[in-house]
């Protein structure tokens, strides 16, 4: 994949997890990879081990909910790194609460961090994509947009929101070369997930089990890269056969 050679990835919530292992692989794919995440501890050190590794990668504090941070961490990105090619979108959390006894408040902590935070990325990745002539959006969705789960209520409105914006994104970012595709994993065994049911939502899965994260990570890198370039607006299913049953 030689056209990822010096192109440059931002990757959200990138510290540890799912984001991690995204970022090792576009970083082994030859991309110049920005992990950026709130957990300043854990990014400094998956940047410390992915460097031992003799990959590009760097670490950026950022809040994804916050719309001046969103425009600072892309501002230094364009200046360190010369522009921006791909963003991945995929901070976010989960709560698992029956919808009689989900709180306001819980509510709209999922929808700021799941949903908000894409709106936000999406904003500010756009004119720095422009600027380079083109670039690839790939929001973390997940299984939970596409199917009812009990307890999953706020979650899965968060995630199917994802899947609205990834649509509108890609309608109104094409006549600039900019392509926004979203994948929908099923469970995956990171920390994230340590609050859910053993085998959240996964457990009627036919593989009969979480993904692991690095399972996700190569349709991350195929949409980074040119071997994508037909597609748009699309959602990619990683799931284990869940959404089949």
């Amino acid at each position: 994949m030689n056209e990822t050679i010096g192109r440059v990835a931002l990757v959200t919530g990138g510290a540890r997890g799912q984001g991690a292992a995204h970022a090792e692989a576009l970083a082994a794919a030859g991309m110049r990879v920005v992990i950026a995440d709130v957990r300043d501890e854990d990014g400094e050190k998956t940047v410390a081990e992915l460097n031992n590794k003799n990959l590009s990668v760097r670490y950026l504090h950022l809040d994804v909910t916050d719309e001046v941070a969103w425009a600072r961490a892309v501002a230094d990105i364009e200046h360190h790194e010369g522009g921006l090619d791909a963003l991945v979108n995929n901070a976010g959390i989960i709560r698992v609460t029956p919808l009689n006894e989900l709180q306001l408040s819980e509510w709209e902590l999922l929808q700021k961090v799941n949903t908000a935070s894409v709106l936000l990325g999406m904003k500010a990745a756009f004119p720095a994509m422009a600027r380079r002539g083109g670039g690839t959006i790939i929001n973390i969705a997940s299984t939970a947009a596409h199917r009812g789960a009990e307890a999953y209520g706020a979650y899965s409105a968060s995630k199917a929101a994802v899947l609205a914006l990834t649509r509108a994104g890609a309608l109104e970012y094409a006549p600039h070369n900019i392509r926004v595709n979203s994948i929908s994993p099923g469970g995956v065994e990171t920390p994230m997930n340590d609050d859910e049911p053993a085998g959240g939502t996964s457990s009627s899965a036919p593989l009969g089990r979480r993904a692991r994260p690095e399972e996700i990570s190569p349709m991350v890198v195929f949409l980074a890269t040119d071997a994508s370039s037909y597609a748009t607006g699309a959602d990619f299913l990683i799931d284990g056969g869940v959404t089949v049953r």
